[in-house]
């Protein structure tokens, strides 16, 4: 069974990727807006793929604001981590976000929110998986 980490500071959000990642995907799906705790989940092996909220008001690296894409640079420059694929899921989608917020931080994919095609949604996370796999 593959693991999805979600990083993301909306709960309802989570409750809503976590149904959807696990009851229509078939995935283990883990939590986390914690920069230390992604880093080292993501070093361990302990997830198979990220999904990255851009906009985090709750997360802090070495005392500074930390948001999805200035982590995702922090996973995309560890050697240890480059090579787990990151899917940013945002709500900034207006016209030429998915451009800049994929070149900014170096993810792997981007699914705007809210999401409302769940088989959509699953059916990428998939494909991006296969893609690496």
């Amino acid at each position: 069974m593959k693991t999805v980490l979600v990083v993301e500071d909306d709960p309802i959000n989570w409750l809503v990727f976590q149904k959807v990642l696990t009851k229509r995907g078939g995935f283990a799906a883990t939590h986390t807006e914690d920069v230390e705790e992604v880093l080292k989940i993501a070093e361990s092996g302990a997830a198979d793929i990220i999904l990255m909220d851009v906009s985090l008001s709750n997360s802090y690296y070495q005392g500074q604001p930390m948001d999805g894409i200035k982590i995702t640079q922090l996973l995309k420059q560890n050697p240890h981590t480059a090579s787990v694929p990151v899917i940013l899921v945002t709500a900034n989608a207006i016209k030429g976000d998915r451009e800049t917020f994929l070149e900014q931080s170096g993810a792997d994919g981007y699914i705007p929110k809210p999401i409302i095609d769940h088989q959509d949604f699953v059916n990428q996370i998939r494909l991006k998986l296969n893609q690496d796999s």
